[in-house]
């Protein structure tokens, strides 16, 4: 009992040494096998959209699983391609296609998908739209002649239950949509989870 007892004292006494750290520091706080312990920045590190989003200071805890770090990596890589110019078969910053910004995105956390859209959309396990959420790859048709799976998008954010993904098009490179655009709305074909 006396060993129980020490043992609950010890831990009390970490765990609060461990939340008297600044609120603006992003930290590790103990690891395990499934689940991280992260304080959260006073600075919103998942902005979608800096203009429109903000987010209130925080100094609360929050886990996450080994996965959901290397989702939010994957976008975090993702988006800082934003603005990058359209390039058929690129993968950096000079210009990218839809296909080339998955790839690069998640090559960089180690995991290697197929090159092309169609391939891609084989890869994971299938998803129901509404169950969409942060990594998942949404897939599209976009040439109404040929039906076959040609665009790919990234998941960054679902909100109030739009979902924000990150892409390459043609005409404006690499942009973040929305969902409720009805061009990407009439072209959805599926949705896969990779991580």
């Amino acid at each position: 009992m006396k060993k129980l007892f020490l043992l609950f004292s010890i831990t009390l006494f970490f765990v609060s040494c461990g939340t008297s750290k600044k609120a603006s520091e992003r930290t590790i706080i103990g690891e395990g096998s499934e689940r991280v312990a992260v304080k959260k920045n006073t600075h919103n590190e998942r902005k979608i959209n800096k203009k429109n989003s903000q987010e209130k200071e925080t100094n609360e805890t929050v886990l996450y699983s080994e996965a959901e770090l290397k989702t939010f990596r994957i976008i975090e890589y993702a988006k800082t391609f934003e603005g990058t110019r359209y390039k058929f078969g690129g993968t950096d910053n000079r210009g990218m296609d839809c296909s080339g910004l998955v790839c690069t995105s998640f090559k960089n956390e180690d995991i290697t998908l197929p090159r092309i859209s169609r391939d891609m959309a084989t890869q994971g396990i299938p998803i129901n739209l509404e169950e969409s959420k942060e990594g998942d790859l949404l897939f599209f048709q976009t040439n109404a002649k040929k039906k076959v799976i040609n665009h790919v998008g990234l998941v960054v954010e679902t909100k109030n239950g739009e979902i924000f993904f990150i892409h390459s098009t043609v005409q404006k490179g690499v942009i973040i949509s929305s969902m409720e655009e009805p061009y990407w709305k009439n072209s959805f074909v599926k949705v896969r989870r990779v991580i």
